[in-house]
């Protein structure tokens, strides 16, 4: 219990120290500039592929507050009745530009945590962000797609197998989790690259997994509080669905800092060290 305790103090004193609801603050921003050039390279290039791309947006839908979907959508009709030859390599300059100085952010972030300076050069953090990002970019990519194939795969096998209702329904489940194992994978490679520090692959197994259970428990929850109790529509009328885009952007960024503050602590004991206050 006192252990317990203890720790608890411990992210308490380092959410306060480390300014974690203002870095939280700063990702939003920038998860919000690159939203709408990411969605332009990946809806332009899903013209190329035998997938609509509402198969796609209801992935999405099932974690993001209806407010901030229905701006996402709308965002999204106006992208795919707008396209042209140059939206996908614009969609991906902008895309990676943005994201990066949003990962930029995060290794701001996790350096914090870590107590560790930033001693690489400008050429190679920002490098490192970029190639994080377009990593990030195919990850998240394959998690939106694979849920689409899954679904043209489990109507194949009953069509051809003839295989059991219970089959297609162990099959939906077995393909959201692969899913959520790739947002895992997702989140132990952004605390294994970003920090300025050597690291061991599971020494951010704690963290991603916190990281992993946490977005997604927290999306749910923020969307069933938008969608029963909150009213931010009628608070800030048609800014409502930006405010809601924000808020979760904010939460996510949030459950990202405090993943690695969560790593941070368990290094500092197994360095047998206490941090300087």
């Amino acid at each position: 219990m006192m252990v317990n305790l203890t720790f608890i103090r411990e992210m308490i004193q380092r959410f306060q120290e480390d300014e974690v609801s203002r870095l939280s603050a700063e990702l939003a921003y920038f998860f919000l500039l690159s939203l709408f050039p990411f969605l332009i390279f990946l809806l332009t290039l899903l013209a190329y592929l035998p997938i609509p791309h509402e198969d796609v947006l209801s992935v999405v839908r099932q974690y993001a507050p209806k407010e901030a979907m229905d701006l996402i959508e709308a965002n999204v009709h106006y992208i795919m009745n707008h396209q042209n030859g140059k939206l996908l390599s614009l969609g991906i300059i902008g895309a990676v530009w943005s994201a990066s100085n949003g990962i930029a952010a995060i290794v701001r972030a996790l350096n914090r945590a870590y107590d560790v300076e930033e001693s690489r050069s400008f050429i190679v953090a920002r490098g490192m962000a970029i190639l994080l990002t377009l990593g990030m970019m195919v990850v998240i990519v394959v998690a939106l797609l694979l849920p689409v194939f899954g679904k043209e795969i489990g109507l194949f096998l009953s069509s051809v197998l003839g295989v059991s209702e219970a089959f297609l329904t162990l099959w939906n489940t077995l393909r959201w989790t692969v899913s959520s194992l790739i947002l895992f994978i997702v989140f132990t490679s952004l605390y294994y690259f970003a920090p300025n520090k050597r690291m061991h692959c599971k020494d951010v197994l704690v963290g991603a997994l916190f990281a992993t259970i946490g977005w997604i428990v927290t999306s749910l929850a923020f969307s069933y509080y938008v969608a029963s109790f909150a009213s931010y529509t009628s608070m800030y009328g048609s800014l409502g669905g930006i405010i809601i885009l924000m808020v979760w952007f904010y939460l996510s960024g949030m459950i990202i800092v405090l993943g690695g503050e969560l790593n941070a602590i368990f290094a500092c004991e197994r360095e047998g060290r206490k941090r300087e206050r």
